[in-house]
């Protein structure tokens, strides 16, 4: 046994079985999170509940099971219920989640199993998803063209309607977000043109002339798109389905307001995956609704890949700069030996404190000096003196800095002198051999800890509070009006969102479930960062494998 442990096999099979051990419960974080997120994409049965009431009454409700707890008797008996001739220890309760929420209080309630008189699971009941009061569940009993009802059958009809509107609704957001947002966009520009004049003290008649004449012609064609605009709103509005509620009581929806149908209990194996993908489609690809708490992440996933980006192409050549100089031309003193402490010491500053200082030094000192400089006519509405992406990713961009700089220095250190030299002694210059050698030759050194940096910065978001990130961006950084690329803007962000769904939401049961959801997709994006600079680093070091030899 004493041989055993002197020949360190212990070690090797207790660190073997610590890193198992990591592995799997780092897999299983992943596999929780992304069963408890890609589930709530899945189409659930939707019942119909017969429900007694303590007064005796009963009364209907349809929704969807969203959770269930096994509840001691006693705690309930405390909490006020009698549960006259219960003699179990324990009950079930229901976690239902019933929609309406302009009819109903609340549209999640819980169900007690001894209220319960029935349940069945019809196959004609309905789930309407819609831009806003969330989903509506029901029976349709027709469809309405104006006033008219649609002769055929009615869930073919619904479908074909619902289609109709959602191509009148993209043709209403690409006129606003296109036409009418460059019209909005050159007028903004137009008056702080005017306003740079009279700063400037040349704002001459024949040009204020020429700025209204030009100001005049753009709220002209303004109009025409906003009678545009006006129609397709008519048009959407134009159909409507009457649907029966767990009232009992006929309600007219307008289907303008709805983004898709579908009857769960009577869809197939095949259907309810087909309807589970576009789900997902919808949630990545669409953008968030009613607080948050429905539609989708794009925004948010659009600013976090953005600002990482952005981030990435600031702090890898600031890194391997000051990597090159510490390595290669800083003396070898107690100077150095302080720089390289602070550098690691940097590392271990709370991401908090980047924050302050970068709310503090880049927003409103260099951010504030911008305005002052360049956008006096924008003034007292700060231009770059507000949070932004832009502040966001050179706030992360110091945050990452010593990862970058320590990964760059270790693959330089393994460099050996005599490539050096070699270089040297064939004529070339300290310059060029760094360039063409040195660089080269620790290329995957710096980017390990481009990969490090990156995976540190997309799941940052306590920085990001102060300098840039919000709850829902007005538009993205990046659109059709020059300069296209717009880095003061203010961002959305996987990281923040989660934060606000799960702690900012209202209606905590209904985020609860786009929290996993988000999480998996943060976690997604950042493992997919990651693979491409792998893969970059991987093809770097293949490309100068020949200069170790």
């Amino acid at each position: 046994m004493r041989k055993w442990f002197k020949s360190g096999a212990p070690w090797i099979w207790m660190t073997g079985g610590a890193v198992s051990i990591s592995l799997v419960a780092v897999l299983g974080l992943l596999l929780l999170i992304g069963w408890r997120g890609l589930t709530f994409f899945w189409p659930h049965a939707i019942y119909e509940w017969q429900v007694s009431s303590p007064a005796g009454e009963r009364q209907t409700v349809i929704g969807e099971i969203h959770d269930r707890e096994v509840v001691p008797v006693a705690q309930l008996r405390g909490a006020g219920l009698t549960l006259e001739g219960v003699t179990s220890e324990t009950l079930t309760r229901y976690l239902v989640k019933t929609g309406n929420r302009e009819f109903v209080q609340l549209d999640f309630r819980w169900l007690l199993e001894t209220d319960i008189v029935s349940r069945q699971e019809p196959t004609d009941v309905v789930v309407l998803e819609r831009s806003t009061h969330g989903n509506f569940y029901g029976y349709v009993e027709r469809v309405l063209e104006g006033e008219r009802p649609v002769a055929g059958e009615v869930r073919e009809q619904l479908k074909q309607r619902i289609e109709r509107v959602s191509e009148l609704n993209s043709q209403m957001k690409s006129l606003q977000r296109g036409e009418i947002g460059t019209i909005n966009f050159e007028l903004e520009k137009l008056r702080l043109k005017q306003r740079r004049l009279e700063l400037d003290g040349e704002a001459t008649d024949e040009a204020l002339a020429e700025i209204q004449a030009e100001e005049q012609r753009l709220r002209a064609d303004y109009q025409v798109l906003e009678k545009q605009l006006f129609a397709l709103r008519e048009e959407a509005r134009r159909d409507n389905v009457v649907v029966r509620d767990m009232r009992g009581e006929e309600v007219t929806l307008s289907l303008g307001h709805v983004l898709d149908a579908t009857w769960p209990n009577d869809m197939g194996p095949v259907a309810k995956v087909l309807h589970w993908f576009s789900q997902i489609g919808k949630f990545v690809s669409g953008e968030p609704r009613e607080a948050n708490t429905e539609g989708g992440v794009f925004p948010a996933i659009f600013g976090t890949v953005f600002m990482v980006i952005l981030m990435a192409i600031i702090v890898t050549p600031l890194g391997v700069v000051a990597a090159i100089y510490l390595h290669e031309y800083a003396g070898k003193n107690n100077l150095t030996k302080i720089i390289r402490i602070a550098v690691i010491n940097l590392a271990g500053v709370p991401s908090i404190v980047y924050g302050v200082f970068g709310l503090g030094f880049f927003v409103y000192m260099v951010g504030g000096s911008l305005d002052q400089l360049f956008y006096p006519e924008s003034l007292p509405t700060p231009t770059f003196g507000s949070p932004g992406v832009l502040w966001s990713a050179l706030t992360l961009a110091i945050l990452t800095l010593p990862v970058v700089i320590v990964s760059t220095e270790e693959g330089l250190s393994r460099i050996p002198s005599a490539v050096r030299q070699g270089s040297l002694a064939l004529g070339a210059t300290k310059a060029e051999t760094l360039w063409r050698i040195v660089i080269p030759m620790a290329s995957p050194a710096i980017m390990t800890g481009l990969i490090l940096a990156i995976a540190r910065a997309a799941g940052e978001v306590a920085p990001l509070m102060l300098v840039g990130v919000v709850k829902l961006a007005p538009s993205l950084p990046v659109d059709g009006n020059f300069p296209y690329l717009h880095v003061e803007r203010k961002f959305m962000h996987l990281g923040f969102h989660i934060y606000d769904v799960g702690f900012q939401s209202p209606n905590v049961e209904a985020a609860r479930p786009l929290v996993y959801a988000t999480s998996f997709l943060l976690v997604t994006v950042i493992v997919g960062l990651n693979l491409t600079a792998i893969g970059i680093r991987n093809h770097l070091r293949e490309k100068f494998r020949s200069l170790d030899q």
